[in-house]
């Protein structure tokens, strides 16, 4: 397994490797990998001849008040994981090399894709999601890239950019990867104290909670909110920031259901924030 944390000499490592014939698959994280993460990268090994993992925590996707300094990083533990997996390059720059001093372009989805859900309340994220994505793929290449259907407002938008900016890449989405106990894996599960750990289970029984109610008929996503929010509230750590049902496609909300939906929330339990969802077809 290759490390490389130049942008430039991983740019002419992949290139190399794509004019021998092989196929490239991408698979962008922020490091601190659990099974979630695993679980894109052995997709990738199935379906391309190298696979690069880039391990890169982005600062310009984080507000001012986000958790960038406590994001959890531990690169000796990830680089086991990766290697157990067969992973072949692990990309891992520092900040300085992926935005030198001089460095002033930005790349931004607007409208209605980025508006609402976590686009609301975190004003700038996606713009520095799909900044670091497009850098990404400007220096890896890649034929396929990965990403995880729990940021599902952020697989939308890196579709949408990669068809605008013709990438000709090919986004291939992952399912979620749960506990046991339904809990959608993620990096700041770390954070949860024990209570806190166990009170996050309300989020999946919420959004099973709506899934049946969708499938025994109800159709206005007023009442779906209104009872996934009295779900939420059985646990007093729990603080709804949004809970929206909006096309699963176009991310914008719903009165009536109809065709597939995403139901998606964010909460907090203390300080942290997490989200989740569920794609529903009626």
């Amino acid at each position: 397994m290759r490390i490389i944390a130049s942008p430039v000499e991983a740019q002419t490592y992949c290139a190399a490797q794509r004019e021998t014939g092989k196929q490239i698959g991408l698979v962008p994280t922020m490091g601190y990998l659990h099974e979630g993460h695993l679980s894109l990268v052995r997709q990738a090994r199935a379906e391309n001849d190298l696979v690069v993992v880039s391990i890169f925590v982005n600062p310009i996707q984080f507000g001012p008040s986000e958790d960038l300094a406590s994001y959890p990083r531990d690169f000796e533990r990830d680089s086991q994981l990766l290697a157990a997996e067969d992973t072949d390059v692990i990309f891992a720059p520092t900040v300085e090399q992926m935005y030198p001093p001089e460095s002033v372009t930005f790349v931004e989805v607007t409208g209605d894709l980025t508006k609402g859900l976590c686009g609301a309340r975190r004003p700038g994220h996606f713009r520095g999601v799909t900044t670091v994505v497009s850098k990404l793929f400007n220096i890896v290449r890649p034929h396929r890239a990965y990403f995880g259907q729990k940021d599902a407002q952020q697989l939308v938008v890196i579709q949408r950019m990669v068809a605008d900016l013709n990438f000709g890449i090919d986004i291939v989405p992952m399912p979620i990867v749960r506990e046991p106990d339904g809990l959608a894996m993620s990096s700041r599960n770390r954070y949860l104290s024990p209570d806190e750990r166990q009170a996050a289970t309300v989020l999946y029984r919420a959004l099973q909670h709506a899934k049946a109610r969708i499938k025994s008929s109800v159709r206005s996503a007023a009442e779906i909110i209104a009872s996934m929010q009295s779900v939420i509230n059985q646990e007093k750590s729990a603080k709804v920031d949004y809970i929206e049902i909006v096309d699963a496609n176009h991310l914008q909300p719903v009165g009536a259901i109809r065709g597939e939906v995403l139901i998606a929330l964010a909460v907090y339990f203390g300080k942290t924030r997490l989200i989740d969802n569920l794609r529903v077809d009626e």
